[in-house]
Formats: structure tokens, C-alpha cells, sequence
């Protein structure tokens, strides 16, 4: 008998290429609003989705630790824009860093592990304020190259985008990019530009816990 867990897992690759599948036959390049971690995620999904959507990246990450490390991936997502020959033209918008914004939102979860609540409480306002951003640019479509990572769960991400979309009348564009080897293309073309790959997700909690294990 399958557990709870395997009844409600979902091929979201198949959505997405779905999607795609559908503006490809009304001969549309519809705008996508992309949130980025960092170059190195955005690498891969900027190729496959550039092809397909009129993109502007939003870097929104008040996460990152401390600021310097956040300026050092910012300039690396920017280089990889600049550099990558896309199909469609990509645009390029970020936000303040306001770091203090993140641990308010995480108040109380300092403890909790690395991957659980606080990390989902995380995932939530970054995906929250990037569908605010789409509304206000007229974008209708937005996503995130979080799913891209071996390490995060992309139906909690896909659950979290679906119920945004749907408090802000926006489509979400449903994803699992680390699927078709996607996260192995990340590496390659990382290593093809030479990208920055960081070795913590990017928080405070997350560069403890690896100095922890080290």
C-alpha cells in the first residue's frame, strides 16, 4: 500500500511541459516573472525556459548571509545574464537587501532544522512578494528556480506557489527542474561560465549548520 506521501506526489515536470505545450500551439511567448536563488540555480532554467517565456529574473533573497555573500551572487547572477545568448531577450530587476526582513519572518524558528519549517516559512514570503511584483509589472505568469535543488522539496514549493497564485489571481508556472538532469546542467553550465557555487543554501542557519558538519 502507498503511503500519504506517494499518493499526492505529482509529476510537475509534465505540468510544465504542458504548459509550454499549450502557448507553443497559440504561437504565444507569454512574460514570466523568475524568482532566483543564484546564478548557478537560474543557469539551467534560464536556458530551458528562455526558449518559451519572455523572462524577467527578480532577485529577491534577504535571506542571504551576510551581505557580502549576497553581493558576491548578485554580481555572479547579473554576469550570467549578461553572458548567457538566450532566445528572448532576459530582463533583470532585484530588490533592496533588507536582511532584517528575513529574520523577522523567521522569528521563534531559529532552532528548528535545517529543511523544515523555517525554511518553508522562507520559501513562502520570497515566493509571496515575487507574485506582488508580478501583479505590479502586469507579468502573468511567475515561478522559482528553487526546485532545481536536490535538496529542496518541489511539491512544498509547487503547493506554495499554487496557493499565492490563487490569492493573487495569478498563474504559478508549476516546476520540478531538477528533472531531465536539469540540476547536473546547472553544474555544467556553472562550470561553463564561471559561476560562483556556494556551499550553503544561504542563510545564517544554513552556513551554521555547515560549519557544524565541518
Amino acid at each position: 500500500m502507498k503511503n500519504a506521501k506517494q499518493i499526492i506526489k505529482k509529476n510537475y515536470q509534465h505540468y510544465l511541459e504542458q504548459e509550454i505545450e499549450k502557448n507553443v500551439s497559440k504561437k504565444i511567448t507569454p512574460k514570466l516573472l523568475l524568482h532566483s536563488c543564484c546564478a548557478p540555480c537560474s543557469s539551467y532554467v534560464l536556458e530551458y525556459l528562455s526558449q518559451y517565456f519572455s523572462i524577467t529574473v527578480f532577485y529577491y533573497n534577504p535571506n542571504i548571509y551576510p551581505e557580502e555573500e549576497y553581493n558576491k551572487r548578485l554580481a555572479e547572477q547579473k554576469k550570467f545574464i549578461t553572458l548567457f545568448p538566450a532566445k528572448n531577450r532576459i530582463n533583470f530587476i532585484q530588490e533592496k537587501y533588507e536582511s532584517e526582513i528575513f529574520f523577522e519572518k523567521v522569528k521563534g524558528l531559529e532552532n528548528k532544522k535545517e529543511g523544515g519549517i523555517r525554511c518553508l516559512k522562507c520559501y513562502s514570503f520570497r515566493l509571496e512578494n515575487t507574485a506582488l511584483k508580478a501583479l505590479e509589472l502586469d507579468i502573468s505568469y511567475f515561478t522559482t528556480t528553487l526546485t532545481v535543488s536536490p535538496h529542496k522539496d518541489a511539491h512544498i514549493i509547487n503547493v506554495l506557489g499554487k496557493n499565492i497564485a490563487k490569492k493573487y489571481q495569478l498563474n504559478y508556472l508549476y516546476s520540478d527542474f531538477k528533472k531531465r538532469n536539469g540540476f547536473q546542467q546547472s553544474i555544467t553550465l556553472s562550470k561553463k561560465y564561471n559561476l560562483y557555487r556556494q556551499d550553503y543554501c544561504g542563510c545564517l542557519f544554513s552556513r551554521e549548520t555547515l560549519q557544524k558538519q565541518n
